[in-house]
């Protein structure tokens, strides 16, 4: 089978298109014939390094969201059947035709959306929920700043938000105001004419999903007690107090049960998937160089099958 895979870590030299054997599934595990899979900025952080770290062993097999069918069930699976649409979060392997995925980990797809468009929830959707539900504890009525809100994981949580009864400030360049306020958020900040801290006041929440400049400026928007959780930067217990909030990160992890919750939200049409550009397989550097710019509107997704 085709798979995409590094055996050093370093620039887009090191990514490889190649030929491997097809995996079989441990008990606990499906083999799932993979559709599409949904590239994300960890891809090529992995790739530049980042493996290392988190302690995973080379060569590596790229790729960490999918959607795709059941192809063979591990003994002990008895929660799928061959041929279920499944779509979630894996270890590693999902950029192949064949990838292995815990069956605790993986949720049947929602019925009425594409492959193309299922790649493009699951890692994004839980980053949020886990982000600005389970972390920040935000409730209807609250108001809450989303940075990168027209990106893959921001035009989720503004979704999320507002089906949660929120009220909701979107920040993003000016070219998406309109994509961005069709995704419900209340208000738009353009980033790019206006400097959000002179306009945004008092929020309960912010979801930083940029960094830098924007994450350091967004505690200067919260009210005193308010929360701020933020996807890419690692804030501290002091810059926290100096603001009189709380601070954290968010960690992503696979939660079937949250991600049964996002899929009925789909079936009810009140959050769909926004898919940016769609790549084969083995334009994978092109897809990763395009997520390492960060300029996208919503997801890139690799098409497999």
């Amino acid at each position: 089978m085709k798979a995409i895979e590094i055996k050093a870590y370093g620039n887009m030299d090191v990514v490889n298109y190649v030929d491997v054997e097809r995996p079989e599934p441990a008990a606990d595990e499906i083999l799932v014939r993979v559709q599409y899979a949904g590239v994300n900025p960890v891809d090529w952080k992995i790739r530049n390094g980042l493996g290392e770290r988190l302690g995973l062993k080379l060569p590596i097999r790229l790729g960490g969201e999918i959607t795709g069918i059941v192809e063979t069930l591990g003994a002990n699976v008895k929660n799928f059947n061959m041929g279920d649409e499944v779509y979630g979060l894996i270890s590693s392997g999902g950029f192949a035709e064949f990838a292995l995925a815990k069956s605790t980990d993986i949720a049947l797809k929602p019925k009425n959306i594409s492959f193309e468009q299922a790649a493009a929830i699951p890692l994004g959707a839980l980053t949020a929920w886990q982000a600005i539900f389970n972390l920040a504890n935000v409730t209807s009525g609250q108001k809450i700043l989303i940075t990168g809100a027209s990106g893959g994981v921001g035009s989720l949580a503004v979704q999320l938000a507002k089906a949660k009864g929120a009220h909701v400030i979107g920040m993003a360049s000016g070219s998406n105001e309109d994509f961005v306020r069709n995704l419900g958020a209340d208000e738009f900040i353009d980033y790019t004419l206006q400097n959000f801290v002179d306009f945004v006041k008092d929020v309960d929440v912010v979801f930083d999903t940029v960094g830098g400049d924007t994450f350091s400026k967004s505690f200067n928007t919260l009210k005193k007690g308010g929360f701020l959780v933020t996807a890419v930067e690692f804030p501290t217990e002091e810059k926290a107090q100096e603001f009189g909030v709380k601070a954290a990160r968010v960690f992503c992890k696979p939660n079937v049960q949250e991600l049964n919750e996002i899929t009925q939200l789909v079936d009810d049409g009140k959050l769909k998937a926004n898919v940016s550009v769609v790549f084969p397989l083995a334009k994978i550097k092109e897809a990763l160089q395009l997520s390492e710019e960060r300029h996208t509107r919503g997801k890139i997704v690799l098409q497999i099958a």
